[in-house]
């Protein structure tokens, strides 16, 4: 008999404050599928090995069902333990970082690039990015005052791959002004050949401003652990 009063008691408390869900383990959960997510697009771009291009690709689908889950507990819950639109912000932002990620490997084969020293530097730093975001939100349930400096990383990895973009696209054009001065107009197939290395200019610009948008979404990822951090710290 007590056992069920016990029970009875207990429904009623949670109809009445019902249990906040563990966002923060949520959070930290997608988090850490990012990191790996990023991991696999550095091993690619360190390997070329097509293996690492499905496994990025296998851990944002992965991101999509568990953000699937935590839209729909947020939709759900009675209470949040931070404000509920920036959880919702940072559900999205870290999805898009990985949906960034496969969208990159699906841009390279699509127009049959390989890796380069710029595309893997590139990685590294949104690595670095991604990383930070996840030791960010594994410190706001503890110590949240203690995240700035790891939203602070984030906005840095994110400033340090523009540069490194800049660097690829000049780069890229110096070593195309060159071979097409190089060419003899004389030469048979000459004007085939400087029409194709202008294709695969194009095609790889495209591929490092895939990255740097990349890096815009862990920059707006850093944003929203900001707000969280000034918000409930």
């Amino acid at each position: 008999m007590s056992g069920s009063s016990d029970s009875l008691a207990t429904k009623i408390l949670n109809n009445v404050f019902p249990r906040v869900p563990d966002f923060y383990g949520m959070l930290n959960e997608q988090c850490a599928l990012c990191a790996q997510s990023m991991q696999a697009l550095v091993d690619f771009m360190e390997t070329n090995q097509a293996e690492k291009g499905v496994l990025v690709r296998e851990l944002e689908k992965k991101g999509d069902e568990v953000k699937a889950r935590n839209m729909s507990v947020l939709n759900q819950a009675f209470a949040t333990p931070m404000d509920r639109e920036d959880i919702y912000r940072a559900v999205n932002s870290i999805d898009q970082i990985m949906n960034y990620a496969k969208t990159t490997i699906r841009e390279m084969e699509v127009l049959a690039l390989t890796p380069d020293e710029y595309t893997l530097e590139m990685a590294k730093l949104l690595q670095e990015g991604v990383e930070a975001l996840r030791q960010g939100f594994l410190k706001l349930a503890e110590a949240p005052a203690t995240a700035s400096e790891d939203a602070a990383a984030a906005s840095k990895a994110e400033r340090n791959t523009e540069k490194a973009y800049r660097r690829a696209i000049a780069a890229l054009f110096q070593a195309d002004a060159q071979m097409l001065k190089s060419l003899d107009d004389r030469e048979p197939g000459a004007k085939a050949k400087a029409m194709e290395r202008v294709v695969d200019v194009f095609k790889r610009r495209e591929l490092y401003r895939h990255l740097s948008n990349t890096a815009d979404q862990v920059a707006k990822a850093g944003d929203v652990l900001h707000d969280i951090v000034v918000q409930i710290a």
